[in-house]
């Protein structure tokens, strides 16, 4: 379908759309509290695909494909053009730290093991902010934006969902 879709067929495109929009449009909401934006960004993501400039490299399923496009765009959205190089280079400083924080080692377990049960435990709206701050390197400014809530609350939940990493973690 994929093949069809973007070698120009409108009906394996139109079929693209139908099979994956909408859980990617969750996806991204649940990452999101401007639906406006992710329904933009959802089309985008499409539009990328249709005009080929997302080319899909047959290295995974189509619809981890589909969330990589959708989720940078997210991210690129909310921060602007230069997110990626500002997440790199933050994630270059929480490698050289000496002291292993609680983000080091989520970092580590990212790249190197298994997250998913110390991330299950923690409460959603923790998990989405460790997402946003940590994982994806947004101010908590940025983060504020893009989950919908105030800046103080996104500071008070990271430094909860940091503490309970901790204690989970030590």
């Amino acid at each position: 379908m994929l093949r069809a879709a973007t070698a120009g067929d409108r009906h394996a495109f139109e079929e693209l759309y139908r099979t994956h929009a909408p859980w990617l449009t969750l996806r991204l909401r649940s990452r999101c509290a401007d639906h406006a934006l992710v329904d933009d960004l959802v089309q985008e993501t499409f539009l990328a695909v249709w005009h080929g400039t997302a080319r899909y490299r047959h290295d995974g399923d189509v619809a981890g494909w589909l969330w990589r496009i959708g989720s940078r765009r997210l991210i690129d959205a909310v921060r602007g053009a230069s997110a990626r190089g500002r997440v790199r280079q933050a994630l270059a400083r929480l490698r050289h730290r000496t002291e292993d924080s609680a983000e080091d080692r989520v970092l580590s377990g990212v790249e190197h093991g298994d997250l998913a049960g110390s991330l299950a435990r923690l409460a959603p709206e923790l998990r989405a902010v460790l997402q946003a701050t940590v994982l994806d390197g947004l101010t908590t400014r940025e983060a504020a934006i893009l989950l919908g809530i105030p800046a103080g609350t996104v500071k008070t939940r990271a430094m909860r969902a940091r503490k309970q990493l901790r204690q989970e973690l030590t």
